[in-house]
């Protein structure tokens, strides 16, 4: 199941619910070293208690000092926890970045028109460009709701007049119709335009 966006893929794997950013931690494992206004000397001052008492930890964002109060195990439970969110970024990175998406990045949209503009493509450009694009029709757009193809060209050609719903069956006859298309046909200097114009004609699209 493909998990379109980050935020829906944090909440999938719990990592905002486990408090693992780094305010979250120290906040967790000690307390912040407080400055307070001193009216006699006109200047904020750090409580000195603390020196000395615990390890400090200094953000270099802010320059807000931590006084690190947590036990070794509870310590070890957090290296536990980001090696296994790490983990699951990487796991992220490589779906992201494998077959059709490496090319197209993650479709997020439910209704699509995907426009083609092979221009003048040597034959074997065009082939691979098929290939692509019978990937992402087989991979990414199986998992929406509605899809058209429109070919740029000085006849404009479409799949379909109108958006149409995906199914097994429709999916194949994208591709049927993907590789049943011409190699060079006759284009204008306005037929990428007029074929994304086309496309945006439907209201029903989002992309």
């Amino acid at each position: 199941q493909s998990l379109v966006s980050s935020s829906e893929w944090l909440q999938h794997y719990g990592l905002k619910r486990n408090k693992l950013s780094l305010s979250q931690i120290l906040s967790q494992v000690g307390f912040q070293h407080r400055k307070g206004y001193v009216t006699t000397l006109g200047k904020p001052v750090a409580s000195r208690y603390a020196d000395g008492l615990f390890p400090q930890y200094k953000r270099a964002q802010d320059g807000s000092v931590y006084n690190l109060t947590a036990k070794k195990e509870l310590i070890l439970h957090f290296v536990d926890c980001l090696i296994g969110a790490i983990e699951l970024y990487q796991q992220r990175m490589e779906w992201l970045t494998s077959e059709s998406r490496q090319i197209f990045g993650v479709i997020q949209e439910q209704c699509i028109v995907i426009v083609l503009d092979f221009g003048t493509a040597a034959p074997t450009e065009f082939d691979l460009c098929r290939d692509a694009l019978s990937m992402v029709l087989v991979e990414q757009v199986t998992q929406i709701s509605r899809f058209n193809l429109i070919r740029a060209a000085r006849d404009l050609t479409k799949w379909q007049q109108k958006c149409t719903p995906v199914s097994e069956h429709t999916v194949k006859s994208a591709v049927t119709w993907l590789w049943k298309l011409d190699h060079m046909t006759s284009v204008s200097h306005a037929s990428s335009a007029e074929a994304l114009l086309e496309a945006m004609g439907d209201e029903a699209v989002s992309s």
